[in-house]
């Protein structure tokens, strides 16, 4: 058995140095030993989307991927786009549009359309559809979701323009 590893990573603008067994998911490091638990452990086999972070700008499931291979990198959480302000309007289109209801899937939600409209401003429905396709939502039935997503893009180029 192999002992505990030091892993140094930046988390939501922080510095973070901890000790983790090599097998340590990073959503279990985040929850676990940073107390972020606005990421979501749902299926534990990357196929919800409750887990979703960003970790080097993109957007990855963190419960199939290991603390260690965080080492070094920048990893966002909800709390971190949160306290930003960077999914305000979109938390704020999810709230207006009744998107949210039980809201264990809300977070994943959000980083995956977030990560959407970083990607392509103006996106379509069905482009919305596909991309936050990957993210279960049990309660809404996702039309509330896109609509909300459609809203913020359409808010966010008015503000542009």
């Amino acid at each position: 058995m192999t002992g505990p590893v030091t892993i140094s990573l930046d988390v939501n603008g922080e510095r973070v140095e901890a000790q983790v067994l090599p097998r340590l998911n990073l959503a279990d490091f985040l929850r676990e030993h940073l107390k972020l638990t606005g990421t979501h452990v749902g299926c534990e086999h990357g196929v919800c989307g409750a887990c979703t972070v960003r970790v080097a700008g993109e957007i990855v499931r963190s419960c199939l991927m290991l603390a260690v291979q965080a080492n070094g990198a920048v990893v966002e959480t909800i709390e971190g786009l949160s306290d930003s302000g960077e999914v305000a309007d979109l938390q704020a289109a999810f709230r207006d549009r009744n998107a949210l209801q039980c809201g264990f899937c809300t977070p994943g939600m959000l980083m995956a359309a977030q990560d959407l409209l970083r990607e392509n401003r103006k996106p379509a429905r069905e482009e919305i559809r596909e991309h936050l396709s990957g993210n279960y939502c049990r309660c809404t039935g996702y039309q509330a979701i896109i609509d909300a997503v459609e809203n913020t893009a359409r808010a966010r180029m008015e503000l542009k323009a």
